[in-house]
């Protein structure tokens, strides 16, 4: 079910080291390895099964469920993989997992108050698709042969669906969901048809809506500059990263496009400064600075001018202004339980329910204890990775910035957009798919190796030249 692992480089692993097992292989996280094995390395069968509902979006009825293919996985996988999780065959336990438990559980408790008679089938669904996906990534992706080979699936993906993306933006059909529908029994995403920009129609690919696809391309495009150094040409990185914005940018949503901006931003700053070792201290101390000048500047509050320049018109920066401060009032009239799935108080002319922000639907729906669960959770896990120090191992150091970069850039595009469905299992499935190298080993330099022997491997194994921190 595993590719295989990379073969040793040397007894250079320091015999202390404490071995945290997956659930699908009894090599240790990040064990020693070839970097030539990243080459040849396989996704695990499951994700590969995961990946592939995601990419042919069928749905069916069994009974009276309703169900997709990605939530047949999830409803199959979710029960072994929380015995695996509390058998600590992941590894020890995180805080970030209690949390995710939690907010499942805060989830349930809230449509239990609110909307006892769906809470089963809600919890089912939406609670699966959470705690599944993020799951999925947390047993599965637990190595940097693992990181890899989950890099190279995403990016072959938009290769695969390239011709689909392009006969879209010229039609507006989604091809695939159409195509599925035909077939008898079964049916696929629903086409949304929105409006098309700039003469061009948004392309929503295999996914709920064009936003969600411009996300996927989010998550895949940090992968293939920067977790690929030193494994791929400076031109393959260029192609394929290049090739993964274009695709996703014809989604055309100003959530993923910002998304995209701020990882570019964020490698060029890396490229910039990377002979500062506290540049990204700096950077920190940049946002606070231009966050305090605004709120003294401005009078909107810092969080509505960021959501008014997240968005290609005034008129949807202004009505995103106005659902967040509904929603606030939402959510502090229902701080404990939140509403569930009842519709939140708005002005009688707000038309639409819809609600563009990930982290104030989780606040508006579950409450502010299920709020804290998620954000905290997906807080800690992002800076306990930021923290690590793998400045000794190469490979490591581009792995953790690529997914940091993806996350980075996740964060912010989740207040302009909302995720259900596939890409909410999806984005989850990313986060937990990074959790291993919380507790991920670096690999020790060669202590025998004399000064030629060093040299030659300095060029071999480029953790070696991790101190200059080289993005290209």
């Amino acid at each position: 079910m595993i590719g295989a692992g990379a073969s040793a480089i040397g007894r250079t692993a320091a015999a202390g080291s404490r071995e945290v097992l997956s659930g699908h292989s009894s090599r240790p996280v990040d064990a020693p390895g070839n970097e030539d094995g990243l080459s040849t390395a396989k996704l695990p069968l499951p994700v590969l099964i995961m990946l592939l509902s995601i990419l042919i979006p069928v749905s069916f009825n069994l009974g009276s469920l309703a169900l997709t293919g990605l939530r047949l996985v999830m409803l199959v996988m979710v029960v072994p993989l929380l015995i695996g999780l509390f058998t600590r065959k992941y590894g020890r336990i995180l805080w970030v997992d209690w949390l995710f438990l939690g907010h499942f559980l805060a989830l349930t408790l809230a449509l239990a108050v609110n909307n006892p008679d769906r809470v089963i089938q809600q919890a089912g669904s939406v609670g699966i698709e959470f705690l599944g996906g993020y799951l999925m990534g947390r047993a599965f992706i637990r190595s940097r042969e693992d990181f890899i080979a989950l890099a190279k699936a995403l990016i072959w993906s938009f290769v695969l669906l390239l011709p689909f993306t392009l006969y879209e933006t010229k039609t507006g059909t989604p091809l695939i969901p159409t195509l599925i529908a035909k077939l008898p029994g079964i049916t696929s995403v629903r086409p949304v048809y929105p409006d098309p920009r700039f003469g061009l129609e948004r392309v929503q690919a295999v996914f709920d809506h064009p936003i969600h696809f411009g996300l996927y391309a989010s998550c895949a495009f940090p992968l293939a500059f920067v977790a690929f150094q030193n494994l791929r040409s400076r031109f393959w990185r260029v192609v394929m990263s290049g090739f993964i914005v274009f695709s996703g940018g014809l989604a055309l949503s100003s959530g993923a496009l910002l998304a995209l901006l701020l990882q570019i931003g964020l490698i060029g700053w890396s490229l910039t400064f990377r002979k500062i070792e506290w540049r990204w201290w700096l950077l920190v101390g940049l946002f606070a600075l231009a966050y305090v000048t605004i709120d003294l500047l401005s009078n909107r509050s810092p969080i509505k001018v960021f959501m008014s320049y997240a968005t290609f018109s005034s008129h949807t920066a202004y009505w995103r202004a106005i659902i967040f401060d509904w929603g606030m009032r939402n959510v502090w009239a229902n701080p404990i339980f939140g509403l569930g799935l009842k519709d939140w108080v708005r002005p009688s002319w707000m038309y639409s329910g819809s609600m563009d922000n990930f982290w104030l639907v989780m606040a508006v729906r579950y409450g502010i204890p299920g709020f804290l669960l998620v954000a905290g959770g997906y807080a800690l896990g992002l800076s306990q990775v930021m923290l690590r120090d793998f400045t000794r191992d190469f490979r490591l150091l581009v792995c953790r910035r690529a997914w940091v970069f993806t996350f980075v850039g996740m964060s912010f595009t989740l207040c302009t957009v909302h995720v259900w469905g596939a890409m909410y299992a999806f984005v989850f499935f990313m986060f937990g798919a990074g959790m291993w190298m919380i507790d991920a080993q670096e690999r020790a330099p060669e202590t025998k190796a004399g000064p030629a022997d060093m040299s030659a491997a300095r060029s071999r194994y480029t953790r070696f030249a991790a101190p200059k921190e080289r993005l290209a």
